[in-house]
């Protein structure tokens, strides 16, 4: 890991930019803290420079309640090389939501499956250096999305204590099974009305996940139309858990 640049948002918030190989991230750390603090990883569907805004505003609340936050760039996404395979899956995608049908299981995989295939190892491969350094203690908590690549690392990253996840993507129904075996306590934000979502298939994904610990927030309204007050329910979740 290579830090490339630091400022001071305020008092409270320093954040450094970084570069994991070819994988650009950030870190935002509370300005106050004495020693180690938890480490939460924020999901998110990808593009640093356009979800930027959203990003800093979670790390922001994070870092109120002592938690740092991380987030790397996906690959496909910003700086990184495209994939012509999931720009073409994404308009089979667009496409059959346009047409009101149902979306194949196929269009999903073909844009899922691969992209958590290469996201999760970079984010094993992050949060091994993010723990390495001194003001990062643990525990560790993932929240946001892709809620594929969030299902994923739940189940194969012992690390992670407790999971918030944004139900606002599709979920390939082969990945059911690795519900089942999700332990870790979960939080889940749905959209109600969210219009590039499959309300049906998030439950269903909900109902599979087999943590004995789960909660669904259900919120109405479309997708960039979360409540602000989740902010403070995801705090009050992750202080349960890694504090």
């Amino acid at each position: 890991m290579r830090f490339t640049s630091e400022q001071h948002l305020d008092s409270d918030v320093r954040e450094r930019r970084f570069t994991l190989g070819d994988i650009p991230g950030i870190l935002w750390t509370p300005g106050s803290a004495s020693g180690p603090v938890p480490l939460i990883l924020v999901g998110h569907p990808g593009g640093l420079h356009t979800m930027y805004p959203r990003l800093v505003a979670r790390a922001r609340h994070s870092a109120a309640e002592g938690f740092a936050a991380a987030t790397i760039e996906l690959p496909g996404s910003g700086d990184r090389p495209p994939s012509a395979a999931a720009a073409e899956a994404r308009a089979d995608l667009r496409r059959a939501l346009k047409a009101g049908g149902p979306v194949d299981d196929r269009i999903v995989e073909r844009l899922v499956l691969p992209l958590v295939e290469q996201a999760v190892p970079e984010w094993r491969a992050t949060l091994d250096a993010l723990l390495s350094l001194p003001d990062i203690g643990g525990p560790v908590g993932y929240a946001g999305g892709v809620i594929a690549i969030g299902l994923r690392l739940a189940v194969v990253e012992p690390r992670i204590s407790a999971a918030l996840l944004f139900a606002g993507s599709y979920v390939p129904r082969t990945m059911f099974e690795e519900a089942r075996r999700v332990t870790i306590p979960l939080q889940v934000l749905l959209q109600w009305d969210d219009e590039g979502n499959d309300r049906q298939l998030a439950l269903d994904l909900f109902d599979a996940f087999g943590s004995k610990e789960k909660t669904l927030h259900a919120n109405m309204g479309g997708h960039t139309g979360v409540p602000q007050f989740e902010g403070d329910a995801g705090n009050r979740f992750f202080a349960r858990h890694l504090k």
